[in-house]
C-alpha cells in the first residue's frame, strides 16, 4: 500500500508540473536527477518522530465535555465516546467521536497528521452539525505536551470564526482538549472542553 501511495504523489507531481508550467511552477524539476527526485518524496511521505506525538491519543476513550455558547452563561455538559487510530500506516491520527450536543446526538471524524514538507501539523474535522469542513494547523510542545493549532470553521452568524485548540496530554490514560473561539468582536472565549480518560 505505501508503495502505491508513494508512487501516486510522485507521478502526480511528475505529471502536474508541466501543466503548472504555464501558471507559476510549484518546482523545476527539468535536469533534476529523477532517483534524487524519488528519494526525496520518499524521505517526505514517511511518517517519523512527528507523528510518533499523535501516538498517545490512540484507543478507545470516554469523555466530558463542557460548551459555552455564551461565555456569560454555564456550560453545557454532557458525556461521549471517543476513538483514535493512527491510520495510513502511522500518517495520521482518525478520530471518531459519538456523544450529544445541545440535547441532540452529535457524530463527528477528524484527522490530524504532520505535514513533512509543510514542517507543521495539519488537522480536519466533519461533524453532524455542521456542514463546513474545518482546517487547522499548528505545532507540538514536547516540553509541555501540548498539540496547539488553530484554523477557521464555519459560523451561521459570522461567516467564518478563528478557532484555537490545545490538546494536553496529561498521562497515557488522560488528554484534555480546550476550544477557543473568537467573536465578531475580535475577543477570544473559551467554547470547549473535553476530557478523555481511557476506556
Amino acid at each position: 500500500k505505501s508503495k502505491r501511495y508513494f508512487m501516486f504523489v510522485l507521478l502526480t507531481s511528475l505529471f502536474a508540473t508541466p501543466v503548472l508550467a504555464e501558471d507559476a511552477p510549484i518546482a523545476d524539476t527539468a535536469g533534476q536527477d529523477k532517483a534524487a527526485m524519488m528519494e526525496k518524496m520518499k524521505e517526505a511521505s514517511m511518517p517519523g518522530e512527528a507523528h510518533k506525538a499523535l501516538e498517545p491519543l490512540a484507543g478507545k476513550w470516554t469523555t466530558a465535555s463542557k460548551f459555552w455558547m455564551d461565555p456569560n452563561a454555564p456550560a453545557e455538559e454532557s458525556t461521549g465516546t471517543a476513538e483514535g487510530e493512527m491510520v495510513y500506516g502511522g500518517r495520521f491520527l482518525k478520530e471518531t467521536y459519538t456523544g450529544t450536543m445541545q440535547g441532540q446526538p452529535f457524530e463527528g471524524v477528524g484527522y490530524t497528521g504532520y505535514d513533512n514538507v509543510k514542517k507543521e501539523y495539519v488537522g480536519t474535522w466533519i461533524d453532524s452539525m455542521s456542514t463546513g469542513l474545518m482546517h487547522s494547523t499548528g505545532q507540538y510542545d514536547a516540553a509541555t505536551k501540548t498539540l496547539k493549532t488553530g484554523g477557521t470553521a464555519s459560523c451561521p452568524f459570522n461567516g467564518e470564526i478563528k478557532m484555537r485548540m490545545e490538546t494536553v496530554i496529561t498521562d497515557s490514560d488522560h488528554h484534555t482538549m480546550t476550544g477557543y473561539m473568537t467573536g465578531a468582536d475580535g475577543k477570544e472565549a473559551k467554547g470547549m472542553e473535553i476530557v478523555y480518560t481511557r476506556a
